[in-house]
C-alpha cells in the first residue's frame, strides 16, 4: 500500500542561508517608529540638499514628469532614512506657494499618486492637504509638508515648527 506523504503541521523547518543560498530572507530595512520619536525625527532640521531639491518645484519640469518626482522621493528617503514616511502613507504630501501667477495659488506634490499639480485659487486639495493651503498661500515657510495627523511648516533655512 502506498505511504501518503504529507507534511505534519506541527512540524517546523528550520531553514539555514549561506553564500549558496539561491534565496535571502528577507531584510528589514526601515523600523518603526514610535510617535514620540517620530516628532522628534521630523523636528530636526532639514539639510541643504534637501531644501535645494524642494525649492526645484516651482521651477517648471516636474509636472507629469515621473523622473523628477523619483528624485524628490529619493531626497526624501535621504533625509529620513530611519522610516520610510512614503509607503506607510504617514507622509502624505508637500504644498508650496505656486509662483505662476494668476490665477494659481499653491501647487502639491501628492505622493498617494506621485503627482506634482499647481491648484487655482478656491480649486479643492486632495487628501488631507487643504489644511496647509492658507499657510502655503501666505509665502511665509518655503513649503509645508503634510502629514496624516499634523503639518511641518519649513523655513527657507531648513528649520521646522510643526503645526
Amino acid at each position: 500500500m502506498p505511504k501518503i506523504m504529507l507534511k505534519n503541521p506541527t512540524e517546523t523547518k528550520t531553514e539555514s542561508y549561506n553564500n549558496l543560498s539561491l534565496t535571502k530572507p528577507v531584510e528589514k530595512t526601515k523600523t518603526t517608529v514610535e510617535p514620540v520619536n517620530l516628532q522628534r525625527l521630523l523636528r530636526k532640521k532639514r539639510s541643504k540638499r534637501y531644501m535645494e531639491a524642494m525649492g526645484t518645484l516651482d521651477t517648471g519640469g516636474h509636472v507629469n514628469n515621473q523622473e523628477k518626482i523619483n528624485e524628490l522621493i529619493e531626497a526624501i528617503r535621504e533625509e529620513f532614512p530611519e522610516v520610510e514616511l512614503i509607503k506607510t502613507g504617514i507622509f502624505i504630501g508637500m504644498v508650496s506657494k505656486c509662483f505662476l501667477g494668476d490665477p494659481y495659488e499653491v501647487h502639491t506634490v501628492d505622493f498617494t499618486h506621485t503627482i506634482i499639480k499647481h491648484y487655482k485659487q478656491g480649486e479643492t486639495l486632495p487628501d488631507g492637504m487643504e489644511k496647509a493651503r492658507a499657510i502655503a498661500a501666505r509665502n511665509i515657510y518655503m513649503y509645508i509638508e503634510v502629514y496624516t495627523d499634523h503639518c511641518c511648516a519649513i523655513s527657507a533655512d531648513g528649520t521646522v515648527s510643526i503645526i
